[in-house]
């Protein structure tokens, strides 16, 4: 496991590997933060809500229970509305 900090602590999670997938859980605390993207991923918001706007879309809400996906090389702006929001990002081969 590998503890992860961005923006001054406004990002943190916990990146793993199991059956060979690599996975990270994390929080993101209220704030407007971009992450550029390497290998393609899907977020999947676990508790809170998430605003994205991916590439150059438009920003769209993401409540619990819901994914979204992001292109490989590309990148990503999300906001936690109301609170921080927890998340399970997987990374896609």
């Amino acid at each position: 496991m590998k503890h992860n900090v961005y923006f001054e602590g406004g990002v943190q999670s916990i990146g793993f590997e199991r059956n060979g997938a690599r996975a990270s859980v994390g929080v993101i605390a209220p704030g407007i933060y971009h992450f550029g993207t390497a290998a393609a991923e899907r977020m999947n918001v676990v508790s809170g809500a998430l605003r994205a706007k991916i590439a150059d879309g438009d920003w769209q809400l993401y409540p619990a229970g819901t994914a979204f996906e992001i292109a490989a090389n590309s990148g990503f702006d999300v906001e936690a509305v109301g609170g921080p929001a927890a998340y399970l990002c997987q990374f896609l081969a």
